[in-house]
């Protein structure tokens, strides 16, 4: 299967930020269009504009974002990261959310978490209990068992090997201008939009 995990797009040597899969307003009431044009359009082309900066001259700047990734530390590796995810961030996220009612990914996830409210439960828990800014991840490792990886900052699953399934933002400016400080909230409503459609095709994926 063609690899479904986005990598933001390149222009030469460089990286341009890619287009969201859908308009800034589709996710309301849940993430409105003014989240969007932070979170977006300056969080998320912040982190491109620094990267293209920090990579120039490197023994980076001609590597897919995703070996960037998996090489670079310090810096470079934060904003690579964080461009990277915020990506993946995007495709995670639909107006038009239907959960699995059968299939493998759902049988995984039953497996590894006894059922997909179960699921949603735990993940939710680490995302609300995720000490500072970072990420809550559901990821497939080498033996194909999924689990939940709560990674601070701009920690990315790659490193360690292990391919991202889905993500939830839980740094501040994903959530404070719709929730303000109640992460617990803006949780609770990223399940109403999750793109479960996207999580499927990734778990088809074998890593590499």
């Amino acid at each position: 299967m063609e690899r479904q995990t986005p990598q933001t797009e390149t222009a030469g040597q460089y990286y341009s930020l890619p287009s969201l899969p859908f308009a800034m307003n589709a996710l309301e009431p849940n993430m409105s269009a003014e989240t969007f044009e932070y979170h977006y359009g300056k969080h998320h082309k912040g982190y491109v504009d620094k990267l293209n900066v920090l990579i120039k001259g490197t023994e980076f700047e001609s590597l897919p974002l995703e070996e960037v990734i998996k090489r670079s530390s310090g810096p470079l590796f934060n904003n690579a990261a964080q461009a990277w995810n915020h990506t993946f961030f995007w495709k995670c996220l639909t107006p038009n959310s239907k959960k699995p009612q059968s299939g493998a990914l759902l049988e995984a996830i039953e497996k590894s978490f006894g059922s997909l409210d179960d699921f949603k439960t735990e993940f939710s828990k680490q995302a609300v209990d995720l000490f500072g800014s970072g990420w809550v991840w559901l990821v497939k490792d080498q033996r194909d068992q999924l689990m939940i990886k709560s990674l601070g900052n701009a920690g990315n699953p790659l490193v360690d090997g292990m391919l991202p399934l889905l993500v939830c933002d839980v740094w501040e400016h994903a959530y404070y201008i719709d929730y303000r400080n109640v992460r617990k909230d803006y949780v609770q409503k990223f399940w109403n939009v999750v793109n479960w459609n996207f999580v499927q095709e990734c778990f088809g994926e074998k890593l590499h």
